[in-house]
């Protein structure tokens, strides 16, 4: 196994937890949002990236991306402007 495969995402909060489970379950709203989230919780549950991939048809470097940038920038990391608004909020 490469090192690169290893990327994982940060533990998460239980909100961030809950509002991705939200964010997936609902599948409405950004269509990039919900991929990023599906690759947020698919690392979140110990898959490693090349599963990550296969499952939402994605290049390996683009998840290991989406994974960095949450680690860093945390929810704003899913909204495809770079910036988190509440999805629950008035756009």
């Amino acid at each position: 196994m490469a090192v690169a495969d290893l990327v994982r995402v940060r533990r998460l909060s239980d909100q961030e937890g809950q509002q991705l489970l939200r964010i997936t379950r609902r599948g409405t709203g950004s269509p990039i949002r919900l991929r990023r989230s599906m690759v947020v919780l698919a690392s979140a549950g110990g898959n490693m990236v090349p599963a990550i991939a296969r499952l939402v048809q994605a290049d390996e470097d683009t998840i290991r991306q989406v994974i960095h940038r949450f680690n860093e920038m945390g929810m704003a990391s899913l909204d495809p402007n770079g910036l988190y608004r509440d999805p629950g909020g008035v756009a």
